[in-house]
């Protein structure tokens, strides 16, 4: 895959692949971004923010991100825009630049998911955490189908989504290729959410 350029949106979250993300736009260069995405059908990179505070200089984000694709916006309540986005693939940071206005232009490449795989036995607790986390949860996450409860991938994906993890872990199981190994990662992680 070739490396392209993308607005990025340094946050203190981390979107994985067919996330939801529901924003708040309020900053001038954030709102050029949304209406320049909108009018080209185009998407912008979310990193994590890993070092600095954007309000006040430049910041360091994570080296890997994942695309974002704006699938609604309104306005809110207190009269701000609210946008709602979904992941797409993820990727790496190549290079990046700020433009006059403050908003960081990032070179990416895009990363290759593995193929689909059917989430094994060994990790079935998994999928079934993840359906009564998503029955809880509303629209964003429907419809859920049998065959995505058992993807390795998409399971793996939601739960680190899902759980109350730092985003540092967060970023972690983001960065991982295998989706094996990020089940068994959340695996080894799911008894510090057990009652005792």
């Amino acid at each position: 895959m070739g490396t392209i350029e993308i607005p990025l949106f340094p946050l203190r979250t981390v979107l994985f692949p067919d996330g939801h993300l529901p924003l708040r736009i309020f900053e001038q260069r954030y709102l050029s971004m949304v209406r320049e995405c909108a009018r080209n059908d185009s998407c912008f990179g979310v990193c994590l923010i890993v070092e600095g505070e954007e309000a006040i200089a430049p910041v360091r984000t994570a080296g890997i991100g994942t695309l974002a694709n704006i699938v609604d916006w309104y306005t809110l309540e207190d009269g701000l825009l609210g946008v709602s986005a979904q992941g797409a693939d993820r990727f790496r940071v190549e290079h990046t630049r700020r433009q006059d206005d403050g908003l960081m232009l990032a070179s990416v490449h895009l990363l290759p998911e593995p193929p689909a795989s059917v989430l094994p036995e060994s990790f079935s607790v998994l999928g079934q955490v993840l359906a009564r986390f998503l029955d809880k949860l509303g629209p964003d996450y429907a419809p859920v189908t049998a065959e995505l409860l058992d993807d390795a991938t998409w399971v793996g994906y939601r739960l680190s989504e899902l759980l109350p993890l730092s985003a540092i872990e967060k970023q972690n199981l983001l960065e991982l290729n295998d989706p094996f190994e990020r089940l068994q990662d959340l695996l080894d992680i799911l008894p510090r959410y057990q009652s005792a």
